[in-house]
C-alpha cells in the first residue's frame, strides 16, 4: 500500500487524468505560480518578525528608560568622536 492506502499505480493514473486535463504547459505554469506564492508568504513571514523583534526591542527600551534610536545611531557617534 503507498500513501493513505492509495497505491501508486493510482496515484499514476491520477497525475495522467490531470496532464489531460490540465496539459503541460498550464501545470508548469500553475507549478511556478505555487513557487512564487510559497516565496512571497515566507518572506511576508521573515519580514513580519524582523519586525516584531523591531517593536519588543523598543518597547524593552521604554521600559529601561533608554531612548530609542535607529542602528546605524552607534555608528554615526563613534564616526563623530574619531572625526572630531
Amino acid at each position: 500500500m503507498g500513501l493513505g492506502g492509495i497505491s501508486p499505480f493510482q496515484l499514476l493514473i491520477v497525475l495522467a487524468i490531470v496532464l489531460v486535463l490540465f496539459g503541460g504547459k498550464r501545470l508548469r505554469s500553475l507549478g511556478g505560480d505555487l513557487g512564487g506564492a510559497i516565496k512571497g508568504f515566507r518572506s511576508a513571514m521573515k519580514d513580519g518578525e524582523k519586525d516584531e523583534a523591531a517593536r519588543e526591542a523598543e518597547r524593552l527600551a521604554e521600559r529601561l528608560g533608554e531612548p530609542t534610536r535607529p542602528a546605524d545611531a552607534d555608528a554615526v557617534t563613534q564616526r563623530e568622536r574619531h572625526d572630531g
